[in-house]
């Protein structure tokens, strides 16, 4: 590995894939985001999810609300895909400032997914209508067939249900959100441009290993699940490579600590507060820390067709340990890599 430089100056990043929640954890999650990233796609799921425009506009002004003073940071809001949703909501949303997408979540497949689609055949009106507004579709890529294996689940859905939608409908532009697979990273690289993809930094830094880590670690629990080492590695390859399809998405997803440590947890990690640390440490670990500013602060801003943030940020050089966890009490809530060395810093955003 070559010599790490002392310090890391980049574009201002911004976050394509991020979980706020509403109420009390909206309140004192916003500003771990807003202190390093410019912009967020900010998800739909709460309950009831967001559904329409007028709920993601209302949504966005509550974000905007907790923002931290002084610090300049956009929710780029989505809209929760439903069979009810419609061609005419897809115009009303295309015509928001507010709104930049549209989140296919598989019924059953996450937080907060009861609300989703079982198929997409009957929805194809409102995919057309997305294209020619030119309105992306952001896909959790997973089956939830009752027989299908949790850890085949992105797979399978790559094969049956993504692979074909992107040759029904050749100008929607597409976001295959937190890929997990060698596979994943495979279709994606050779896809047309208009598809891209998201990764998280738990999926860069950890394999399904981490799970069962010396018993079983809840907090290390996510979906997708966690992949194989090879799976890991590809993503790694996949971050690293330069390749504009690949872009930086946490799937940032706060829980409190006595809903993940329970009978039947909730799934999500919390990396927010050393989001940015971590893939500096992913990437530092894969010898590719001079093509971290494209995969953070570049590809996303491209794709989305949005400028790139004129703002700048500073990494230092500086070995140091992620916070245990954020808050206390009920909303209390560990984060990502709890305790654990890093080897960069976030130093704020520059004048």
């Amino acid at each position: 590995m070559s010599t790490l430089p002392e310090r890391l100056e980049l574009v201002r990043p911004d976050d394509w894939h991020l979980h706020l929640r509403d109420g009390a954890m909206l309140r004192q999650v916003v500003p771990a985001t807003a202190r390093v990233f410019a912009r967020a796609i900010v998800m739909p799921n709460l309950d009831p999810p967001v559904a329409n425009t007028a709920d993601a506009e209302a949504y966005a002004e509550r974000i905007r609300a907790v923002a931290p003073e002084g610090v300049a940071f956009t929710p780029l809001m989505t809209l929760y895909l439903t069979e009810e949703t419609t061609a005419d909501e897809v115009a009303r949303a295309a015509e928001s400032a507010d709104v930049f997408g549209v989140k296919l979540y598989p019924k059953g497949a996450t937080t907060n997914s009861a609300r989703g689609v079982d198929g997409l055949d009957a929805l194809a009106p409102v995919l057309d209508a997305m294209a020619s507004h030119d309105l992306p579709l952001l896909v959790h890529g997973e089956s939830t067939a009752p027989g299908d294996d949790v850890f085949d689940r992105e797979r399978i859905f790559l094969e049956g249900t993504l692979a074909p939608l992107v040759d029904r409908h050749p100008d929607l532009r597409i976001v295959f959100e937190h890929i997990t697979t060698a596979e994943a990273a495979a279709f994606v690289r050779e896809a047309p441009a208009r598809v891209g993809a998201t990764i998280t930094p738990q999926h860069l830094l950890l394999n399904r290993n981490a799970i069962f880590e010396g018993g079983l670690r809840p907090h290390h629990y996510c979906l997708p699940v966690l992949k194989r080492e090879r799976d890991r590695a590809s993503l790694v390859a996949a971050a690293t490579s330069g390749d504009p399809s690949f872009f930086l998405g946490t799937d940032s997803a706060p829980h409190a600590r006595h809903t993940k440590e329970a009978a039947c947890g909730c799934a999500g990690i919390y990396s927010a507060p050393v989001a940015i640390e971590s893939y500096a440490e992913a990437f530092a670990e894969a010898d590719a820390l001079d093509r971290l500013e494209g995969f953070a602060s570049h590809h996303g801003p491209d794709f989305y067709g949005l400028p790139r943030n004129v703002e700048r940020i500073a990494l230092v050089r500086k070995e140091w340990r992620g916070p245990e966890q954020e808050n206390a009490g009920e909303h209390e809530v560990e984060v990502f890599r709890a305790g654990l060395a890093f080897r960069y810093r976030f130093d704020g955003i520059l004048a």
